[in-house]
């Protein structure tokens, strides 16, 4: 089957999604295995001397992976999992930085049969702890930083965690001793490499949290058969081309990472880029002249940060390799999306996806773009515009007209589970439709728009925060009487969770416990979602059921606080965060 001319229509009869899973090899005694499509088939095909990976150090040390290299090293991966009792479903969690260990170890598990659960690293030990025990890890694989920091404290608490394999921190290093754990590099070094597990297109392959509506995360569950949609995105999207140099800037935790800072790339044979280092905006702009990027994937966070270093540091570097910039987590503006055809010479073009899509399903192409719109489904991608009715959905069709997106729910990529939460899952469906929770617009042109949300959530640097895990974490905390979490607008993140809090019976409000509340929150939480501010109230306003007013809260938190109620800022990961 040819692939889909951009141009074609989400509800165009041409597309089959059928005739689509043609494009994949498949497994040799048949079913289909992520890995296997990503580096096995091009070896097979006698490709394995073309580069898979680059990847810069910190200290900008390089080094380029074959398709034959990272394939043999994941079949290492493979037979190191099922050394230590690794079954087909069983999950193994990661908990790595940008790294050549992470495309190793997400392969290996792939091979092995098991379900692929990334971390994020900016988490504290709490919201840790709560998704290896709802994922039940039977094996971590993490750095012996964050390790050390963040699981080492809790690890007596994951009655399913087995076993912990550790990354030293720096290349051609052992780890150093830490009872109950083994080092990853070394294992996997001398593994003598194993044979594919067979899996078929509904196996589970990855799992990745993300808040919920209520305080517990949830944790979606996609299959191998997710692939199908990741190779066509990545040429229906990004053109891409086995001669590209593609670089997603995605944090290893958020599920972009996974698809297309992982996946995407490697499936349709390109060159991925893998840099080690945090955010810095002339190493960025370096990376993309130096390393001849030619499609580049990011955030509209890290965009409006490079935009605050202004246009002629960007300019300097516009003699590049840039034919495609796109970007994905939060809508971006006119303004950001035009930026870059300014200062760099390729617009950024905006993509709309969630967590359980799995997969992009709407986008400006870059020959059919409206900047600042979401753009359009993409083909074999059905959306409307819905209004819930009880068990019933209607179909918005007037134009401009606001209603919650929804999705034709026969999708490849869409999840195929809430981990333990069946009766959640089946809530995000009604007459064959995915409910999206996103409040949009559709114009004439069949161009979508944002609007909002339709639910508590915060999105602050890309990353979806729910405010009732912040709100059980710091309940703990022994002044806390209640407290209720919202988003407040932020130029530069989007939101900010600031949290109201109510106190206990011999506790003061002041600048002591403000600082205190802060800490705790960063503490236990993390950086990426701790409150930002800390507003002290005598009580929290309600409905009258008893639950907290947030449109009341969030009116109070656009007002200006008081300088000693915000958290210094410095140092916070306008990172892409997200789930």
């Amino acid at each position: 089957m040819a692939l889909p001319n951009n141009g074609t229509t989400a509800d165009d009869s041409r597309f089959d999604w059928n005739s689509a899973r043609t494009l994949l090899a498949g497994l040799p005694g048949g079913g289909i295995n992520i890995a296997h499509e990503a580096v096995d088939r091009h070896v097979a095909a006698g490709q394995g001397e073309r580069t898979a990976l680059v990847s810069l150090g910190r200290h900008y040390e390089r080094h380029k992976i074959s398709y034959g290299q990272l394939a043999a090293a994941s079949a290492r991966v493979c037979a190191v999992l099922q050394e230590l009792g690794v079954q087909p479903g069983d999950t193994v969690a990661v908990l790595l930085g940008r790294s050549v260990e992470l495309y190793q170890a997400a392969l290996g598990i792939w091979k092995a049969g098991a379900v692929f659960c990334p971390l994020f690293g900016v988490f504290g030990p709490g919201p840790l702890r709560s998704r290896l025990e709802l994922s039940r890890a039977k094996v971590l694989i993490a750095t012996e930083t964050l390790y050390s920091r963040k699981v080492l404290s809790i690890r007596g608490n994951l009655a399913d965690l087995r076993h912990v394999l550790l990354v030293a921190d720096e290349p051609e290093q052992s780890i150093g001793d830490h009872a109950g754990c083994d080092d990853f590099r070394a294992r996997v070094a001398t593994a003598q490499p194993a044979a594919t597990v067979a899996t078929t297109e509904q196996s589970p392959a990855f799992m990745h949290f993300t808040s919920g509506t209520t305080g517990i995360p949830k944790g979606a569950v996609h299959v191998h058969g997710a692939v199908v949609s990741h190779l066509l995105t990545g040429q229906q999207v990004f053109k891409l081309v086995p001669d590209d140099v593609y670089w997603c800037t995605a944090d290893p935790g958020w599920i972009t990472n996974t698809v297309y800072g992982l996946i995407v790339p490697l499936v349709n044979g390109c060159t991925a880029l893998v840099d080690e280092a945090e955010f810095d905006p002339r190493r960025w702009y370096g990376v993309l002249k130096d390393e001849a990027v030619t499609v580049w994937y990011t955030t509209p966070t890290n965009i409006r940060m490079m935009m605050r270093y202004g246009a002629a540091l960007a300019r300097t570097y516009r003699e590049n390799s840039l034919r495609l910039a796109a970007s994905a987590g939060e809508p971006l503006g006119a303004e950001a999306a035009t930026w870059g055809e300014k200062t760099l010479g390729v617009q950024f073009n905006d993509t709309w996806w969630q967590t359980e899509t799995g997969a992009i399903a709407i986008a400006n192409l870059a020959d059919d773009g409206r900047p600042g719109s979401m753009g359009r489904p993409l083909p074999g991608v059905q959306a409307a515009v819905v209004n819930r009715n009880l068990s019933k959905v209607e179909v918005v069709n007037d134009p401009d007209a606001v209603g919650e997106l929804a999705l034709r729910a026969d999708l490849p990529s869409l999840f195929s589970s809430y981990i333990g939460d069946t009766s959640r899952f089946q809530s995000c469906f009604i007459d064959g439709w995915y409910l999206t929770g996103d409040l949009v617009r559709r114009d004439a042109d069949g161009f979508f728009w944002f609007v909002g949300r339709s639910d508590d959530m915060i999105k602050s640097a890309g990353h979806t925060i729910g405010p009732f895990e912040i709100e059980a974490s710091m309940m703990v905390h022994p002044a806390v009487a209640e407290i209720g979490v919202v988003g407040k607008p932020d130029l530069l993140l989007r939101e900010v969770p600031v949290a109201f809090v109510s106190l206990n019976p011999g506790f003061e409000e002041g600048d002591a416990l403000r600082t205190e509340l802060l800490y705790y929150g960063r503490q236990h939480l993390g950086s990426a979602i701790a409150p930002r501010e800390i507003q002290f109230v005598e009580a929290m306003p309600k409905t009258t059921t008893g639950k907290i007013l947030r449109r009341a809260l969030k009116a109070k938190a656009s007002a200006e606080p008081d300088e000693d109620a915000v958290l210094p800022t410095s140092g916070y990961p306008g990172r892409f965060d997200d789930e």
